[in-house]
């Protein structure tokens, strides 16, 4: 069975949050900040909870981004990215040992969680494009 995963970009400033997970089965890695889909929960409403849990952050969904799916030795899962704007800077870590707000051409220098790899590479091809949406919105 696939698990149904949804991770945020948060953009500001021209850099991109990246954090780092403190344990699980990718523990170490570096990673858009997510979780899983819960029963009767859309990708939408499944990300807003995820970061708030994860981060305390309020953010504002600016569109749908990348899905992947990728095949980790537990599972596969499929991994729903979404282009968020944050409605405030600050965030408290609880899943993430680290985080930072990084330029988007240094994203593929940490070491990134395999699924969260194809997102970044696309990231960094559209960044111009997908600044001017978050501006726009």
């Amino acid at each position: 069975m696939t698990k149904e995963v949804v991770a945020a970009i948060i953009i500001r400033d021209g850099k991109v949050l990246i954090a780092r997970r403190k344990d699980g089965n990718i523990k170490g890695k570096w990673e858009f900040p997510g979780g899983k889909l819960e029963k009767n929960e859309t990708y939408e409403e499944c990300l807003l909870r995820e970061i708030y849990e994860e981060l305390k952050m309020e953010v504002k969904i600016i569109m749908p981004f990348e899905r992947v799916v990728y095949e980790y030795e537990g599972g596969k899962i499929k991994l729903v990215s979404f282009i968020v704007k944050p409605l405030s800077l600050d965030y408290k870590l609880s899943v993430h040992d680290d985080a930072l707000w990084v330029k988007v051409e240094e994203v593929e220098n940490f070491d990134l969680a395999p699924a969260d790899i194809p997102i970044a590479k696309k990231l960094k091809k559209e960044f111009y494009n997908i600044v001017k949406k978050i501006e726009e919105a």
